[in-house]
């Protein structure tokens, strides 16, 4: 059942959306050569507890982390360990924070130092491509022209979206109908509805769109060992223009009662 928020709820996601936006923005300035994934994964739930928030993550299916930290050819779920960031590396954060009730979902690729131009070019492609899904979600078009835009920008520049894994409803629990796939998968396409929030994520590999899990039972990497990128906003159904949610702004302290 799609879940469509009233004015109060959408309130709640705005609030839940800018915390995790901050916490996200936070994370991808802590990234530098020489840190370990699990210094990120640390300096993550400072952040989160910091703003009045809890992850969203650790503890969803006995996921251990309080973020997802994804390197090269890890396409999403990588786990944090004592893997030290390299230079010319690049790394996928997705931030997930429940903040009084509600979720905010965001994600983004960021280069350690630098990184080759085939990761610079693969990290705007998927930034770009995000945007070009954002600018479908309004009402009366359905989710599948979300997909195709996403899919049809991602292709023409030569790269491939995962298909295993997709975008999905958000609200009070992590995971709400409708799937947003980023790609056209045949299937009935529910339609766009003001009220709606969706997380919209594009992930998207170098090579082929083939994806396997590592023997941690988390951890999705490229098949053919290619670099991937992942972008993700929480975004809002509105009677005209897609709200994003997830909007980073500074924060110094939590937000008000």
């Amino acid at each position: 059942m799609i879940v469509l928020k009233n004015e109060r709820e959408q309130e709640g996601m705005r609030a839940a959306g800018v915390v995790a936006a901050t916490v996200l923005h936070e994370v991808a300035a802590f990234i530098a050569p020489g840190v370990t994934t699990r210094e990120v994964d640390q300096f993550a739930a400072e952040r989160i507890k910091l703003h009045g928030a809890r992850s969203a993550f650790l503890g969803y299916k006995k996921y251990p982390c309080y973020l997802c930290i994804s390197v090269n050819e890890e396409v999403v779920h990588g786990i944090a360990g004592e893997r030290r960031l390299q230079f010319g590396d690049i790394v996928s954060l997705d931030v997930g924070v429940c903040y009084r009730g509600f979720i905010g979902d965001n994600a983004l690729t960021v280069p350690v130092g630098g990184c080759s131009p085939l990761a610079q070019k693969l990290i705007d492609v998927t930034e770009r491509s995000l945007y070009e899904g954002i600018a479908q979600a309004v009402p009366g078009n359905r989710v599948v022209d979300i997909s195709r835009s996403v899919q049809q920008f991602v292709e023409s520049h030569g790269f491939s979206v995962v298909r295993e894994f997709v975008g999905h409803g958000v609200g009070r629990t992590m995971h709400e109908e409708p799937q947003v796939p980023n790609y056209v998968d045949g299937k009935s396409s529910p339609r766009l509805r003001p009220g709606m929030t969706l997380a919209i994520e594009p992930m998207v590999n170098a090579g082929k769109p083939a994806v396997r899990v590592l023997g941690d039972g988390w951890t999705v990497v490229s098949q053919d060992g290619l670099p991937s990128a992942h972008f993700e906003h929480t975004v809002l159904i509105t009677e005209g223009e897609p709200e994003i949610l997830t909007c980073h702004q500074q924060m110094s302290a939590p937000l008000p009662a």
